[in-house]
């Protein structure tokens, strides 16, 4: 089934649905209290015992979509969870590449709120540095951190955006795109971006020249007139 989210076509997701959180463990989970995935995966609304206990495990028959579709598409990888969380091991996350590399008519786009753990695999030279590999970093609020390479392509995902991003001008112009969204659903206590953060946002990537791709959320906050829906596989030459 085609994704819902505005920036890809297809979703796959090795591990199944689960996460620990930033910082959590198996022992000790701390799922973001936002977190549509686990929402989504407490609802029943998957068939699996270990998706609905929001647990990290395997589903790798996922990965054989990879190759059976011919098509181009943009496939955001493991979307209902952190493939780069601490507590996934260096196998997994290289079978996963493998399987992406064995699929190259593919746009791979990776999410995670752990970009320590690209670090990791970059000095240990296990970060493919391929034209279809997309890394990406969430941002969420001033004190976050997002990876930067001059060899890869990597963006930014400051989504749910919950306070003013710091996003630091000389590390941007590095970045590649950046995704702006809010947090959906009725959550009590959910956050609506200031228009103020997203106005601050646009401008320093016009600034530096980079891309920006704002998801549906935003439309109440800024008015459709005012989104923008770049992406830079489509607006380079």
């Amino acid at each position: 089934m085609p994704s819902r989210i505005e920036w890809c076509d297809e979703t796959v997701n090795p591990l199944g649905h689960g996460c620990y959180g930033p910082g959590g463990t198996a022992d000790k989970p701390s799922v973001c209290p936002y977190c549509y995935a686990h929402r989504y995966s407490k609802r029943n609304m998957v068939g699996c015992d270990l998706c609905r206990q929001f647990v990290p495990h395997t589903h790798f028959e996922q990965l054989e979509k990879l190759a059976k579709w011919k098509t181009p598409k943009t496939i955001f990888v493991q979307s209902m969870g952190d493939l780069f969380h601490d507590a996934i091991l260096g196998d997994l996350i290289e079978t996963v590449f493998a399987a992406c590399a064995a699929a190259p008519q593919h746009r791979y786009m990776f999410l995670t709120k752990n970009p320590a753990r690209y670090l990791k695999l970059l000095d240990a030279e296990k970060l493919p540095v391929l034209d279809n590999h997309w890394y990406g970093s969430t941002v969420t609020r001033m004190e976050d951190n997002y990876l930067v390479s001059g060899e890869h392509n990597t963006f930014v995902s400051a989504e749910p955006l919950l306070a003013p991003p710091k996003l630091v001008m000389e590390k941007l112009w590095k970045t590649h795109l950046v995704i702006i969204g809010a947090e959906t659903g009725h959550r009590k206590g959910r956050v609506i971006p200031n228009r103020e953060w997203i106005d601050d946002i646009v401008r320093d990537c016009r600034e530096s020249g980079v891309p920006i791709f704002m998801k549906d959320s935003l439309i109440p906050i800024v008015g459709e007139e005012n989104m923008r829906r770049e992406l830079p596989w489509e607006v380079q030459p």
